[in-house]
């Protein structure tokens, strides 16, 4: 892919919370080249840049492994977490094990969170259950099935009502279940890029580095942010921010070499997933 003459590099932003602290210092303007941010939901991110008409993002970790033969990870990012998540919820009447062949509403904003329950129901619980995409709403979601998995802000907000469901956290039963961390998220970027403009993406990389340590430092400004624009205490997103894990080393590496596994077993990837990391034009393959 040759960058479009006279125009932006293009880098997607996931429009949750769960991505702030890698971009709420992040300047687009100070790259050393033209570059423009593109704020969407994981699942379109995910679909501009398997289309190619979006350089560099985070995506939802199961398209990276979908379209991971012409795109690279980027060091030491992800969203992941080594137990509960707080903002990938299944709403239910029942205990998942006492539904595990029933009716599941998904939100059709993310793949990950999608294809883990998939995994969870299919292979920890033993079920088939039957699945339907759904907008991210729960009550609708939920009113002609056993249960609704919401991901991001609009779990985060339905976690908060007093509605009497069962609130089941996915990365919370991944951790019970495989004694592993759950990678959500990982940023990537098209490998024609990385391979044309080095520089840049060295210098994105850096950027995204220093905004998440500076964010983690001090998560005031981001919890204020939160409550102003979604609602909660301070409490709350200091709690959330800190919970989350934005680095990438080989644990965690490990605990998505394992959802890809299961994903292949399902068939819901029909390829051995090799997961290559980029640092200064120079490929680290993961150790499988």
């Amino acid at each position: 892919m040759n960058i479009r003459e006279n125009e932006d590099i293009l880098i997607g932003k996931i429009k949750y919370t769960n991505v702030w602290p890698v971009f709420h210092y992040f300047e687009a303007s100070r790259l050393p080249l033209p570059a423009s941010l593109v704020t969407e939901v994981p699942s379109r991110l995910n679909r501009r840049m398997l289309e190619h008409t979006l350089d560099l993002s985070p995506v939802s970790s199961f398209s990276y492994g979908y379209g991971s033969e012409e795109l690279l990870l980027l060091p030491d990012l992800s969203v992941s977490t080594d137990g509960p998540v707080h903002s990938i919820l299944v709403f239910s009447r029942k205990p998942l094990k006492e539904i595990r062949n029933g009716t599941f509403a998904l939100t059709n904003t993310s793949a990950t969170s999608v294809n883990l329950l998939k995994i969870i129901m299919e292979r920890a619980y033993e079920g088939k259950p039957t699945y339907w995409d759904s907008e991210p709403v729960l009550e609708k979601m939920i009113e002609n099935s056993d249960a609704a998995l919401l991901i991001g802000d609009h779990a985060i907000q339905a976690s908060w009502k007093d509605h009497g469901y069962i609130v089941t956290d996915l990365g919370e039963v991944w951790r019970e279940w495989t004694g592993y961390s759950m990678t959500f998220a990982v940023w990537a970027v098209q490998r024609s890029l990385a391979e044309q403009y080095p520089e840049f993406v060295s210098a994105v990389c850096e950027a995204f580095q220093t905004s998440k340590a500076k964010s983690l430092s001090n998560l005031k400004p981001l919890a204020d942010e939160a409550m102003t624009q979604i609602g909660g205490t301070a409490s709350y997103w200091n709690h959330y921010f800190h919970n989350l894990r934005y680095d990438f080393p080989e644990h965690r590496q490990a605990g998505l070499a394992l959802y890809f596994a299961y994903a292949r077993e399902l068939g819901l990837l029909d390829h051995e997933v090799r997961m290559n990391i980029w640092n200064d034009n120079k490929l680290i393959r993961v150790k499988e």
